[in-house]
């Protein structure tokens, strides 16, 4: 089995991970509903579900809470 001929320092390892960073995640705003939400991920608008601009899932009447 592998094993490392020698003990990674604390440091050396901190200095190997300085690269792994979060990065900040993209907004966009809808253009049919100006409503701000992720890439690539589905919204709700005034109890409607949208995906790419398009309404999904309609809200029920009497259900929708703003």
């Amino acid at each position: 089995m592998a094993h490392p001929k020698s003990r990674t320092s604390k440091t050396r390892k901190r200095k190997r991970r300085t690269h792994y960073k979060a990065e900040v995640q993209q907004i966009n705003v809808c253009k049919v509903t100006g409503e701000a939400h992720l890439y690539h991920h589905a919204y709700y608008h005034e109890g409607d579900l949208y995906y790419k601009g398009q309404k999904i899932v309609e809200a029920k009447a009497g259900l929708v809470d703003l």
